[in-house]
């Protein structure tokens, strides 16, 4: 659905007549009641990225999850035979979290045979059996067989994990996943293990962070300092545009060009920069992972710099091109806050020059994720003040539209099934 704009051929968005180019309303992004509708209507009905295949190493491996705003935990396991599965982290007796150290409220991982509830001793096996009850023979016609941990529906695609908490997805993984996302599917993720991860906890709808990372039109005013030293770069009204924008289903994606500041003039770079050979869009060298690489650069852009597939509802692969990669989350905790998670991804470093790239490449990430962080309040504080009801989007700003009117449309169909009575 997507393609590649040339001079004087249009604009992204009319390219999309059902999306409409007057303002839109935030509403979603304030309003309590919305946010308590669209907490069952999309995030207990989507495909949510649980963790990576490589978190479970070898048989008998495990993690935890908690899913913010959704008051659930789950254990994410691989299980004797190799098969990945998931469950609820509630024992089956009394309801106690089953797995955790240190405060019942942390994530963990290991390596197990069983899992055993700590309170009252019950063990379950990798694929969620009961395979004891201590002192079983108090209980009355109680039977092991049928008791066991809540499965959860869960399946994998290019090593990420993925859970559904609905009864019955409406759909498979890959048929959720679709053509666009799904093209990715021999991209070398699996290569890519050094991993830097990142939280916080924001005063702001989840949506709204989400919306700072669908165009680049901020760019110039708000990251002026990372486009680097060019006089050109420096000024706040300094036009940037992304090259590539591209809609399927629920899901969008948009590709822009890189500075590749390695070919700068020395005059041209930060210090830092120079001495670790490294910056905001990685490490300077890429590593070999391969080629071609599939799926990345749709529109086959001379100078590619980062492709940004957003997995609605909450899941960012960012994919750049010095072969590293960044994955955000955004939980919804209430109307107007939110979890933060990113986590960056490199090919593991093989010498003490390369772990300071990549430790460096991470340090600029946290800037640009502190600079982003810094205007969320302000927007939500904004938009709460009511002031405005509708606001004007420009065409670099399709996937915000694009992302509120599917949003809507999650809820709206959620609303005319519980109208029927068909909601579970």
């Amino acid at each position: 659905m997507g393609r590649f704009r040339k001079p004087a051929e249009g604009t992204w968005t009319e390219h999309y007549p059902e999306l409409g180019t007057g303002p839109i309303s935030f509403e979603d992004s304030v309003s309590p009641e919305f946010y308590e509708l669209e907490r069952d209507a999309i995030f207990r009905r989507a495909w949510l990225y649980a963790g990576r295949a490589e978190q479970l190493p070898r048989n008998g491996s495990y993690f935890t999850v908690n899913l913010p705003g959704l008051r659930t935990s789950v254990i994410v396991t691989r299980d004797k035979e190799g098969q990945v599965r998931a469950f609820h982290n509630v024992c089956r007796h009394r309801g106690n979290k089953l797995l955790w150290e240190g405060t019942p409220r942390d994530a963990i991982s290991g390596n197990a045979r069983q899992f055993v509830c700590k309170y009252h001793g019950w063990r379950y096996g990798l694929d969620g059996a009961c395979t004891y009850i201590h002192q079983e023979n108090e209980f009355f016609g109680l039977r092991k067989d049928a008791i066991g941990l809540a499965p959860i529906h869960c399946d994998t695609w290019a090593g990420f994990i993925f859970v559904n908490l609905s009864a019955v997805p409406d759909q498979t993984l890959r048929d959720y996943l679709g053509t666009m996302v799904g093209a990715l599917e021999g991209y070398p993720f699996d290569r890519m293990t050094e991993r830097y991860s990142f939280r916080a906890e924001n005063n702001s709808n989840w949506k709204v962070f989400i919306d700072a990372f669908q165009e680049y039109y901020h760019v110039p005013p708000l990251h002026t300092h990372q486009l680097g030293p060019t006089p050109e770069a420096q000024n706040p009204e300094y036009e940037f545009e992304a090259a590539h924008y591209q809609l399927d289903g629920p899901h969008r994606m948009v590709s822009t060009s890189g500075t590749h500041k390695h070919t700068w003039p020395a005059e041209h770079l930060y210090p830092a920069e120079a001495l670790t050979r490294s910056g905001s869009t990685g490490p300077w060298e890429a590593p070999d992972v391969g080629g071609p690489l599939p799926g990345v650069n749709p529109s086959g852009i001379k100078r590619w710099g980062i492709d940004n597939f957003q997995v609605f509802p909450n899941l960012e692969i960012l994919i750049y091109e010095r072969n590293w990669y960044v994955t955000y989350r955004y939980w919804p905790t209430s109307h107007n806050t939110h979890v933060f998670e990113g986590d960056l991804y490199f090919v593991p470093a093989r010498n003490a020059r390369e772990r300071l790239a990549h430790e460096y490449a991470a340090l600029t990430f946290k800037e640009y994720g502190l600079q982003d962080c810094g205007t969320l309040d302000g927007t939500q504080m904004g938009l709460e003040q009511g002031a405005f009801t509708e606001f004007p989007l420009n065409d670099q700003e399709i996937l915000v539209r694009h992302f509120h009117k599917t949003v809507g449309a999650w809820v709206d169909a959620y609303v005319r099934e519980w109208e029927r009575g068909s909601t579970p």
